[in-house]
């Protein structure tokens, strides 16, 4: 069985950030909690169309605060 969305989510955040998937709370603050900046941001969002084949847009990812609502926004367009 494929790794859920979620699970492949949290591998592009462990590559980018170099953090255990443990660490990634699902309804924290994305900068407050994890210390992601735009930079990151737009690394995560290019992850996430290689691994996936989901774009999100910019207008999306400036939106999105948590991890879980990351998780949402691949969900609803898959």
């Amino acid at each position: 069985m494929p790794n859920s969305i979620e699970d492949q989510i949290k591998g592009i955040f462990k590559k980018v950030l170099d953090i255990s998937p443990e660490e990634i709370k699902p309804n924290e603050t994305l900068g407050s909690s994890l210390g992601i900046d735009s930079t990151e941001l737009v690394e995560i969002s290019v992850g996430i169309k290689k691994e996936l084949g989901v774009a999100l847009a910019d207008s999306e990812l400036k939106k999105t605060q948590t991890f879980n609502e990351i998780v949402k926004i691949v969900e609803s367009k898959k």
